[in-house]
Order: C-alpha cells, then sequence, then structure tokens
C-alpha cells in the first residue's frame, strides 16, 4: 500500500528536477547559450511569444549569440525584450541580425551566480520536502484508518526517506556541475 503512495510522488518529484534543468540551462556561465535568450518573452502584434518563435538563434563563436529574425519587423521588439530581460548584455542590431557578444564573466557576477545557485537548491529541495509531506501524510492517514500495519508505515517511512535522498542527490549534482562551469 505504502509503495502505491511513494510511486505517485515519483513523477512530481522528476518535475522538480526537469524544472531545475531548465533554470540552470538558463543561468550563464562561460560560453554562450541558445537557452539563455529562447525563452524571452517578445511582445509582438499585442501578444507575447517566445523569442524561439520569432527568430532563428545561433551560436556561432564560444561569446557570442546570433538572432536572425524571420520577419524584419520584429527586430525593435525582439531588441526590446533583450533589454528588459537584464541579462548584463546589449544587443547590438545590425540590419536583420541582432547580435549579443557575451563579456568575460567578472568575479562580482560569478559570486551572484553562485548565489543564485543557492537558491535554486533550496527551492527545489524545499519542492521535495513539500513532496515528502504529502506522501508521509498519506500513510499516516492510511495506517490510523487501519489500511496498513505499524510496520508497513515505518518502512514506508524509510522508502520514502530513500527516495527523497535521491533526489536531493541529484540537486546536488546539477547544482554543483553548474557551480564548476561557473568558477572555470
Amino acid at each position: 500500500m505504502y509503495k502505491e503512495i511513494i510511486d505517485k510522488i515519483k513523477p512530481e518529484l522528476e518535475k522538480v528536477i526537469s524544472f531545475l534543468d531548465r533554470e540552470l540551462s538558463k543561468i550563464r556561465t562561460t560560453g554562450a547559450s541558445i537557452s539563455l535568450i529562447e525563452d524571452i518573452e517578445v511582445e509582438c502584434f499585442g501578444q507575447k511569444m517566445p523569442l524561439k518563435q520569432l527568430a532563428t538563434i545561433s551560436v556561432p563563436e564560444p561569446r557570442l549569440i546570433v538572432i536572425q529574425a524571420w520577419d524584419d519587423s520584429y527586430i525593435e521588439s525582439i531588441q526590446k525584450a533583450i533589454e528588459k530581460a537584464n541579462l548584463g548584455i546589449t544587443p547590438i542590431v545590425d540590419k536583420k541580425i541582432i547580435r549579443l557578444s557575451l563579456p568575460p564573466l567578472t568575479e562580482e557576477y560569478r559570486q551572484n551566480l553562485v548565489k543564485l545557485l543557492s537558491e535554486k537548491r533550496e527551492n527545489a529541495r524545499k519542492t521535495i520536502r513539500h513532496w515528502r509531506e504529502e506522501a508521509w501524510k498519506e500513510i499516516q492517514e492510511k495506517f490510523r484508518a487501519g489500511e496498513i500495519s505499524e510496520d508497513a508505515k515505518y518502512k514506508g517511512k524509510e522508502e520514502l526517506q530513500k527516495l527523497i535522498d535521491q533526489y536531493n542527490e541529484k540537486v546536488d549534482e546539477r547544482i554543483e556541475k553548474k557551480k564548476k562551469e561557473i568558477e572555470a
């Protein structure tokens, strides 16, 4: 009985990891990456659309991102959206192309990124704790209702904690990997 409860939260824990991966891909390390800008919301024709739906984005050099809008009328909106995104990068418009030249990371910026990583870690862990509490609550309710034995309740608690530890480890691995990229 407790196994079903634990299995029920696994997809939620996977969502936490997927979300963390997406968030980490948006954090700039030493090189340029399309993921830094592809989801920036651009106001176009009274609607907000992700940049990747309005232009081709490429990385021809390690510190350069090139955006080629599919229509010239998007250029100004894309430029404004990038400036508004506060990436610390000034877009350079060259006719139909926008170039983003990434400056080297300063020590202060690296420290800020490390702080940001700590926040991301804590947010992921908080969500994982939430799902642990939900599952544990449900196991206890089943025990009180007489649907599972006391032994099964504590066995469930142990297995639940093992699962939570695995996901916390996944979070830590990803954060540490990103931290090494920032410090490189």
